[in-house]
């Protein structure tokens, strides 16, 4: 039988408000009548109705993270860092998947504001129209973006520095020698993704004696960064170096080399972005540019319960974490034609 307030109220002999006011921790209830409600609770078994309470307060003590794709593992470590923080707080995550799909997206975001959440966290990276930015402008709870930068609605964002992150590994495979670099992303529209390729380029065209860098673009998933590298590996076989954009591309590059025969690192270098857990474990052991995801994730929702807490109308906060490049086995140096031919003259004039 489901105990109530009314329960309560007389196995403690008080009277339901007072009961009420014990049970919520308000101010005015004396120490020791608050202790006998409380000790008649537990003896009952009784369980508040958080929803009930949630429609009088105006608070669930529940968060939205919304993520576009959670068999990406990038997420999985973002989402830890979020869902830790908010446990720490007494918060309740509830996970939503948008399958980058900008409708799904919406209705996800219409449907944990009907279910009275505090705040929304969105790693989504389906494209928001003017629209639904207004609509979520004035939704009435705070919105943190994550992996998306600053912009002129009142959102909270947490991002790496996307751009030094394309930077480094640009500069990294030009000081390797290489002189043919891919970059494979993904559509247009995606904030971190430009920025990467952004950061990049400008490595690259900086760079001596460059080919101009190619830039293929598809889905940023496994399934695409195989298609995207068999294209490559098929068209433009001068390539010496790709700069994945994420590294569920560069994996998908590994797959599509052993299925073509092309070595890596030997014939084409390679290099990541995220630094998933994977990265050391697939063979050759990806090169990559290190985001710290569980710490974007916490302090996503250490943000949002800032805001929460002082009201949706203060100002919006903004942090960048810092990204390194983490040297493994898929890159080597690529040496002019002319410095492999006196190399291969050095060792036969050692052999005579």
């Amino acid at each position: 039988m489901k105990i109530t307030l009314k329960d309560i109220a007389k196995e403690a002999a008080v009277n339901v408000s007072t009961a009420s006011r014990a049970l919520s921790g308000a101010y005015g209830v004396h120490a020791d009548t608050r202790e006998k409600v409380l000790a008649a609770a537990q003896r009952l078994g009784y369980r508040p109705n958080l929803m009930a309470r949630g429609l009088v307060t105006g608070r669930s003590h529940s968060i939205g993270l919304l993520v576009s794709d959670i068999r990406n593992p990038y997420f999985s470590e973002v989402a830890r860092g979020a869902e830790d923080a908010a446990f720490a707080a007494s918060f309740d995550l509830i996970l939503c998947n948008s399958d980058l799909n900008p409708a799904k997206q919406i209705r996800y975001v219409r449907s944990l504001l009907e279910k009275n959440v505090d705040g929304i966290l969105m790693n989504s990276v389906a494209a928001l129209s003017a629209e639904q930015c207004a609509e979520l402008a004035v939704c009435g709870v705070p919105v943190t973006l994550l992996n998306k930068p600053a912009g002129k609605y009142p959102f909270s964002t947490v991002l790496a520095d996307n751009y030094q992150g394309g930077r480094q590994a640009g500069e990294y495979l030009v000081g390797l020698g290489h002189r043919a670099i891919a970059h494979l992303t993904g559509h247009r529209g995606h904030g971190n993704f430009a920025d990467r390729c952004r950061g990049f380029l400008d490595a690259v065209q900086a760079g001596e004696g460059m080919a101009p860098p190619l830039v293929i673009r598809g889905e940023h998933t496994l399934r695409g960064g195989c298609e995207m590298a068999r294209k490559l590996f098929s068209q433009h076989p001068e390539v010496t170096a790709i700069f994945a954009a994420n590294d569920v591309i560069g994996f998908g590059v590994l797959e599509a080399a052993a299925e073509m025969n092309r070595s890596i690192p030997d014939d084409v270098s390679l290099v990541g972005f995220d630094n998933l857990e994977y990265c050391a474990l697939v063979h050759p052991a990806l090169t990559t540019i290190h985001q710290p995801k569980y710490e974007i994730g916490r302090a996503a929702v250490e943000i949002l319960l800032r805001r929460i807490r002082a009201g949706v109308d203060t100002i919006p906060e903004h942090q960048v974490f810092g990204v390194t490049l983490i040297e493994r086995q898929s890159c080597c140096k690529r040496f002019p034609i002319s410095a492999q031919l006196e190399a291969a003259k050095a060792q036969a004039l050692e052999k005579v």
